[in-house]
């Protein structure tokens, strides 16, 4: 995967580059030294890319995951600018060339002020963003909620990604303080705390079992949970790291519901929560066994927890009355600007709360990042879901 993100990345910093060099660098200035220089960043970028991949390690994104991390900072903050100056600027000729009284120059000022526009997004989301979080409260309604449950609060974080904070603990502890101050009536997980391996929780165990609620902490595992993105030394690795991961869990105090559910009394009412392993359209793993996991909460109020939210679509709502669906996974892509992502063009159901007739999903945006350290609107998300009759 890294592979092709390199190759992907290099050529958006090498095209404008050679876009901008040609219709004005080397127009612009004729000493040597300054077109060699126009070159420099973007070499050592590529390179630092290339290296990082090919040189020394099976596994970059974890061996060299720092590196990589500002290597990234650097293309979002120096690369996307230019490429997004090239846009502006081309369609400028285009329409130049079409309409003559069409002023090049003005397209030029104006990729230029999106440039910088963007530079100022992609500095803030690739280091403040990162721990920029937001408290969303939602409210869900539904008859078929027991009267006990009413006003009963849910608090939901997703996505921790774990192994992206080693050098940040301060944002883990801030994820565990801000969670406990909702005072939620329950929590729930909804998969993803690694990226690749499971140790990269145990610097975590700690401060994620200070997270506390009445009825206690839920968890589901994510794609990103079962070590499927690790190239494994020995056969049977695999497996080992997945019974750490749900060792580490059990010692942090969560729940861990793999195709089953548990139920949850208040007063002389109850409702079921139901778990599933991940569900999700190829390439993603598809473990769920709905079917399984519900056996038995037949005629309640349920709620599920499913990574996914394909998942919701594809067979909850075909084949189930299940009341609410919590999911994640998606991130809203770490980008949102005016309510709009680009996750809209990947999935139907991407950030917050849809419904289906009687039947509701709601799409955390989560807490960390994978790939590219950068948070802009689609900021690290709690959310507190209040249940109504």
């Amino acid at each position: 995967m890294l592979q092709r993100l390199a190759f992907i990345f290099v050529l958006l910093i090498f095209i404008p580059d050679a876009y901008i060099y040609w219709l004005y660098i080397r127009k612009w200035n004729k000493a040597q030294w300054v077109r060699i220089l126009w070159w420099l960043p973007s070499i050592i970028l590529a390179a630092g890319f290339i290296s990082a991949e090919y040189i020394g390690t099976q596994n970059p994104l974890v061996e060299r995951q720092s590196i990589i991390a500002w290597l990234g900072i650097f293309i979002i903050c120096i690369g996307m600018p230019k490429l997004f100056f090239m846009l502006v600027d081309l369609i400028g000729r285009i329409l130049h060339a079409i309409i003559k009284p069409i002023s090049v120059r003005w397209f030029a000022w104006l990729g230029i002020i999106l440039a910088v526009g963007f530079f100022c997004i992609a500095l803030y989301g690739s280091t403040l963003g990162l721990s920029h979080f937001q408290v969303k409260q939602v409210t869900y309604t539904s008859p078929r909620l027991p009267e006990g449950f009413d006003g009963y609060r849910i608090v939901q974080i997703s996505d921790v990604h774990s192994g992206s904070y080693k050098d940040r603990p301060d944002i883990m502890e801030k994820l565990v303080k801000l969670t406990n101050e909702q005072q939620g009536d329950v929590i729930f997980f909804t998969g993803d705390l690694v990226n690749q391996r499971s140790k990269e929780v145990d610097q975590f165990v700690d401060v994620l079992s200070k997270l506390h609620a009445p009825d206690g902490v839920y968890s589901i595992l994510g794609n990103h949970d079962y070590g499927r993105y690790y190239r494994w030394a020995q056969p049977g690795d695999e497996e080992l790291n997945q019974e750490h991961l749900e060792k580490q869990e059990f010692n942090i105090g969560w729940k861990l519901l793999k195709n089953q559910h548990d139920i949850i009394h208040r007063n002389n009412d109850s409702i079921a929560v139901i778990g599933v392993e991940n569900d999700g359209n190829p390439p993603f793993p598809q473990y769920a066994d709905l079917t399984k996991a519900s056996e038995g909460t037949e005629g309640m109020f349920r709620i599920l927890l499913s990574h996914d939210p394909t998942h919701w679509r594809r067979e909850v709502l075909p084949t189930t009355d299940i009341d609410l669906m919590l999911a994640g996974h998606t991130h809203g892509t770490q980008f949102m600007l005016f309510g709009w992502s680009p996750a809209a063009w990947l999935y139907d159901e991407w950030g917050g709360m849809y419904q289906e007739g009687s039947q509701a999903l709601y799409v955390s945006l989560g807490i960390g990042y994978v790939g590219l350290p950068f948070r802009f609107g689609a900021w690290p998300e709690i959310t507190v879901i209040t249940l109504h009759r």
